[in-house]
């Protein structure tokens, strides 16, 4: 039996008691190792502590729970350890970077972190390949955020509706290079904005060849780690097999959906040119 093999009892232990007290001396021994050499294989096969990986796990079952149920979130966190409504909603926050009870309210999707499985290989998404004109977009920077956690911010303070002036309308974030600061910066915005700009800034989208992957249509609880997945396929499964290389350097890699369809499926837009000339 394999490291995996043993970690996986624990998995098993932890979702069987994700409610109940966990003790790292009750998941040494669900997986037949000391506590020192439980935690040393548990992060090297998870690549988290069994503390973090807990706490990650119960609140999104948590997230999960209030966004399908009327119960009240004190005593939804109540049930998974949170004995403090303060403690839970400094934690929530931490973790998804928006109050558990504006996530209620707006109802928006959210990175959430599913029992710890191996990637099936089986993944694949098939791209357009399209030439698209310029256009002009009104948008927030990030800040250094990161775009999970933007896209939080951005839709739990309906930034949307104030750029369109109420209008429900497809949202863009853009990646773009900032030469000048050695860094990436993600913006979010629309197009077309009718509404209030203050704080946005406009941006100029390249023209151009683009592969264009549409992620798979999924649940709401499996939207966020769809797309993660998907740009994980993109570079390390379809670009090195693919007659197409990376072209930063005259484009934008920008992803767009709406919200408020309720249809968690988006288009990641790569800007390409192609290996090989004849």
């Amino acid at each position: 039996m394999n490291y995996a093999e043993h970690i996986e009892h624990a998995l098993s232990y932890i979702e069987a008691h994700l409610r109940d007290e966990l003790t790292l001396a009750g998941l040494a021994r669900a997986a037949g190792y000391s506590e020192y050499h439980f935690s040393r294989v548990f992060k090297d096969v998870v690549k988290l502590t069994p503390a973090d990986y807990i706490r990650k796990r119960r609140l999104s079952e948590i997230a999960r729970e209030i966004g399908g149920s009327d119960r009240p979130v004190s005593e939804i966190a109540f049930e998974y350890g949170f004995n403090s409504k303060e403690n839970f909603t400094r934690a929530f926050k931490a973790e998804h970077h928006i109050l558990p009870t504006k996530y209620k309210a707006v109802g928006n999707s959210l990175k959430l972190y599913g029992r710890f499985r191996p990637e099936t290989p089986d993944f694949e998404v098939t791209p357009k390949i399209v030439t698209l004109p310029g256009f002009t977009l009104v948008g927030f920077w990030s800040g250094g955020e990161s775009p999970p956690n933007f896209w939080n911010v951005y839709n739990g303070g309906k930034l949307s509706k104030r750029l369109s002036g109420g209008k429900v309308c497809a949202d863009y974030g853009v990646s773009r290079q900032n030469e000048k600061a050695g860094r990436v910066d993600y913006f979010i915005g629309i197009r077309d904005a009718a509404g209030d700009r203050t704080g946005a800034e406009e941006l100029t989208i390249s023209g151009g060849l683009y592969a264009v992957f549409a992620t798979p249509p999924v649940p709401r609880f499996d939207f966020v780690n769809t797309i993660h997945r998907t740009w994980r396929y993109i570079f390390h499964v379809w670009m090195p097999a693919s007659g197409y290389a990376c072209a930063f350097d005259h484009g934008e890699q920008f992803e767009t959906y709406m919200e408020e369809s309720r249809v968690f499926s988006e288009d990641i837009y790569i800007p390409v040119s192609k290996k090989y000339q004849s």
